[in-house]
């Protein structure tokens, strides 16, 4: 399951290209969390806690539990990490969208996909394992949102595939996904036949004239 991590925040008034840069100066990231029937609130949080929270990640779908301080009071809100821009160069995080949920109501997500195991197919008969679905859709409660889905691939024989029916869900998760779609096969190993030389083409026979013997001429005369 996804692990619900703690993450301080504290409500951003200011608005605009300075305001925002006086936020990013004293090391904070501009935020805004919306969703959960409540309105759109600006927040602020820090640069090197959403950046240590970020690199530990283990899938896309990070739980967070927001401390929001304001004026002596802590409220808390439970959230999904969006979104999250990136400056182009240096990679510093530039803004986060969190997205609130109720521990009751199902939130739907992109769950990655992972490989374990080599299958037996490739590992004794030389096929190859071909990935077609790198995430799947899938809802749940937010306490069960997995973090990743790992699938053992290594009974997989030349030819076996395994489907979105086959993904082993963590319990209270269901793939909105269609079922029959092939996540993973193991296909034939390609055999890659030698050209065949060309065959040098036979000269031409040449005929070449006979030369009449000598005294030939004159016996015609």
């Amino acid at each position: 399951m996804a692990k619900q991590v703690k993450l301080s925040a504290r409500p951003r008034s200011e608005s605009g290209r300075n305001a925002v840069k006086a936020v990013r100066a004293r090391g904070g990231v501009p935020a805004v969390i919306y969703g959960s029937k409540s309105e759109p609130a600006n927040l602020e949080v820090s640069r090197r806690e959403i950046e240590a929270l970020l690199s530990h990640a283990v899938g896309e779908n990070i739980l967070v539990d927001l401390e929001i301080e304001e004026g002596g009071k802590k409220t808390n809100r439970l959230s999904l990490i969006q979104e999250v821009q990136h400056h182009p160069l240096r990679g510093d995080v530039l803004h986060v969208d969190f997205h609130a949920v109720s521990m009751t109501e199902e939130i739907s997500a992109d769950v990655v996909i992972e490989s374990t195991g080599e299958p037996d197919g490739v590992k004794n008969f030389g096929g190859l394992l071909e990935q077609s679905m790198r995430s799947v859709s899938i809802k749940c409660l937010p306490q069960n949102l997995p973090e990743i889905i790992r699938v053992d691939v290594s009974p997989l024989k030349i030819g076996d595939s395994i489907h979105v029916r086959d993904l082993p869900l963590p319990a209270g998760v269901t793939a909105t996904d269609d079922a029959d779609l092939t996540v993973f096969i193991v296909a034939e190993p390609t055999v890659v036949e030698e050209p065949v030389a060309a065959a040098a083409p036979e000269s031409p026979e040449v005929i070449k004239e006979k030369k009449p013997e000598a005294g030939a001429s004159e016996e015609k005369k």
